[in-house]
């Protein structure tokens, strides 16, 4: 599994957007779909 699948795998688990996640952190939506992907 590498870190991209771990991002997305914690944010569903945590029942967040990744709106909220960028949010939270500060950065865009598209930086967490990058990481994400």
């Amino acid at each position: 599994m590498d870190i991209g699948s771990k991002v997305k795998s914690a944010r569903i688990n945590a029942n967040l957007t990744q709106e909220q996640v960028a949010d939270f952190l500060n950065v865009s939506r598209q930086t967490i779909s990058n990481w994400e992907n």
